[in-house]
């Protein structure tokens, strides 16, 4: 006969069991909790002013802020933390040494959104650095030593809005960044303030909408003075951009080793910022943007004539796009006139005229009388150029003559091939004559081996001088003479 168990000891056989196996489990699994230097409350990790050389290990992987600042980090390298933190959002490493970043450091932090790196002894952003927080919004990298910025350093930020690169060594305008169609499309603010920058592309900078120019702040640069830095700077104050009328006090240039400011600089005798008008021709085709400071905003036109622009009109010149643009349609003259925008947003609204000028004519048909003009003015200008070389440059075979021979005074009443204003007569011969001219007609022929037919000389030979026979002959050099081109023409002598 068998003896009967007690049910109550399997009972606590399992029950020892099943704690056995939870114990072991507990075991394997590794339960992070805030590290020792680390004030946690929920998801936010405080391990500010611990003097800490490195980033402490084990983080919890629900992490969504942490924050690192006041520290000795110098270097933060791809496995700083060993844990993916695919929640943290905000990560703070301000006011530390860190001259190193390596570029696969930001791989565990896919989602990040807000990145300070300011206070800190960084000198250049590599290529390709922050490639991998393409969900960044905010990045802070003001107060390091950074000298250059590689035109790939924020290449697939396309979150970014706002980046902070003051109280800097930057030299160089980093135009990429803001150019219209760039790669960093959201951007709303970039601080270059308190860098080194001398000379900015401005024209390239007058280009650029509103919205990116209220938020592109260059004050306390030693930017060089020009009226066309004045024009720039004028046209921002006239717009009310933030990024002028906030800082006002702080634009300045630098001429003779001397600083100005930008907005009193009468020793350039700049002139007076106006704004200019659109200008159009009969039968253009015209685009005109509602320029404003914030983007999303809804917008609204306004005819010279106080009457709504529709955004599409059946036969109508005059229509709004889609992005809110004022667009026509083969302009006319009483298109003519300010039109009125106004626009609408959640943080404010703002209104902008805009004069629009036509001109009553078609700019190919004008094109066509200024070029028909121009060609009659150098065709003008050519034939008084030929005239001139033809009457001066021309060579005179008259004055190319050799050893001077004597000639007879017949030889030189009928053969010369000069005229003079005086009579070629002696005025003591023949005093019983009237004191008037005797003119008597007659036409030139060969008188001597020089010359040949109709008084012509010819190559290599030269014209018989006459003997000076009285005080009032004439040589044939006579400065008052004048020379004979037209072989056939009478002469009256």
């Amino acid at each position: 006969m068998q003896p009967q168990r007690d049910p109550r000891g399997l009972w606590l056989l399992l029950l020892s069991l099943f704690l056995l196996l939870f114990e072991v489990a507990r075991a394997a699994r590794p339960v992070v909790s805030c590290p020792a230097a680390c004030l946690c409350a929920s998801n936010i990790l405080s391990c500010s002013k611990q003097q800490l050389p490195n980033v402490p290990h084990s983080l919890p992987s629900y992490t969504a802020l942490l924050d690192l600042s006041h520290n000795n980090l110098s270097r933060l390298r791809a496995e700083w933390t060993p844990t993916r933190l695919i929640h943290l959002q905000s990560l703070l490493l301000s006011h530390n040494h860190l001259n190193f970043i390596s570029s696969e450091a930001f791989s565990p932090v896919p989602n990040l959104r807000y990145l300070d790196l300011s206070s800190n002894q960084l000198r250049t952003l590599d290529e390709f650095l922050f490639s991998e927080l393409q969900a960044l919004e905010v990045l802070l990298l003001y107060n390091n030593h950074i000298m250059a910025v590689d035109r790939c350093a924020f290449d697939d930020m396309t979150q970014l809005q706002k980046l902070y690169l003051s109280q800097n060594q930057i030299s160089r305008f980093p135009l990429e960044l803001v150019k219209e169609g760039a790669k960093l499309p959201k951007l709303t603010l970039l601080d270059l303030s308190s860098n080194k920058l001398k000379n900015l592309p401005l024209p390239d900078l007058q280009k650029l909408p509103a919205w990116v120019k209220n938020g592109l702040y260059l004050h306390n640069n030693p930017l060089h003075c020009d009226c066309e830095l004045y024009q720039l700077f004028s046209h921002w104050q006239y717009r009310q951009l933030s990024s002028v009328m906030d800082f006002q006090e702080d634009l300045y240039c630098m001429s003779s080793k001397k600083l100005h400011n930008v907005f009193n600089l009468s020793f350039l005798n700049c002139s007076e910022y106006k704004e200019r008008a659109w200008e159009a021709h009969l039968g253009d085709t015209l685009t005109i943007k509602c320029d404003t400071k914030q983007q999303g905003m809804t917008k609204v036109w306004v005819t010279p004539s106080n009457e709504r622009v529709l955004d599409e009109v059946a036969n109508s010149t005059v229509t709004v796009s889609k992005d809110g643009s004022l667009h026509f349609q083969q302009v006319q003259v009483e298109d003519g006139g300010v039109y009125t925008c106004y626009a609408m947003g959640e943080a404010f609204n703002e209104t902008l005229s805009v004069e629009l000028k036509v001109y009553n004519f078609t700019l190919h048909g004008h094109h066509d009388t200024l070029n028909t003009a121009y060609t009659t003015l150098v065709g003008c200008i050519l034939s008084v150029v030929l005239v001139l070389i033809y009457l001066y440059l021309t060579p005179c075979r008259c004055w190319c003559r050799g050893v001077e021979k004597p000639s007879s005074h017949q030889g030189d009443s009928l053969s010369s091939s000069m005229l003079s204003t005086t009579p070629n007569h002696d005025p003591m011969a023949g005093g019983d004559k009237d004191d008037g001219f005797d003119r008597r007609v007659a036409f030139l022929e060969p008188a001597g081996p020089g010359q040949g037919q109709n008084g012509k000389l010819k190559p290599g030979n030269t014209l018989p001088v006459p003997e000076a026979t009285g005080k009032g002959q004439r040589r044939m050099s006579d400065p008052e003479s004048v020379s004979s081109v037209f072989s056939d023409t009478p002469i009256v002598v």
